[in-house]
């Protein structure tokens, strides 16, 4: 038997003071996309939004539905609008950002599968999404793949 210990890594900002204009404007694109929530059922707003390698940014929002099967994360919303609206450009971050009452000042992070698909959306560019969750107050945590936060995707074990 072997046994191995699984490490991963991130950075805690308490304060947007130590984030660059690049990652407070991406931050503020998120925050601003959770007014764009659609989320009568659960009270939890959620906004995404992704930088790409030229600079340029998408927004995506939560959309709900009655039957909480057919509801879209704001990642996922924000990722298939990437494809379809900037198809071969890379996505090189994403932030995420919630506005809940339910929620204390911590960020919140992407659900499993969110975290496969933006591995997945990873993969298909060949290149890492540096992740930013942000809380209700200015506290980030920047993860610089999904992979810190999914470490035993499909392909770590081959």
């Amino acid at each position: 038997m072997k046994k191995r210990i699984h490490e991963v890594q991130y950075d805690i900002h308490e304060s947007f003071q130590e984030l660059t204009q690049n990652e407070v404007e991406l931050i503020t694109q998120a925050r601003e996309a959770t007014k764009l929530s659609y989320a009568p059922y659960s009270s939890f707003y959620v906004g995404a939004a992704v930088r790409f390698e030229d600079g340029t940014m998408l927004q995506g929002s939560n959309q709900e539905n009655a039957s909480y099967p057919l509801c879209n994360c704001a990642e996922q919303v924000v990722l298939n609008y990437a494809a379809m609206q900037k198809a071969g450009k890379t996505v090189t971050s994403m932030a995420v950002a919630v506005d809940s009452e339910l929620l204390g000042e911590d960020p919140i992070s992407p659900c499993g599968a969110c975290r496969q698909i933006i591995l997945e959306y990873e993969d298909r560019q060949k290149h890492d999404i540096k992740i930013y969750l942000v809380s209700k107050t200015d506290k980030v945590i920047v993860f610089d793949s999904i992979k810190g936060l999914l470490p035993f995707h499909f392909q770590f074990f081959t």
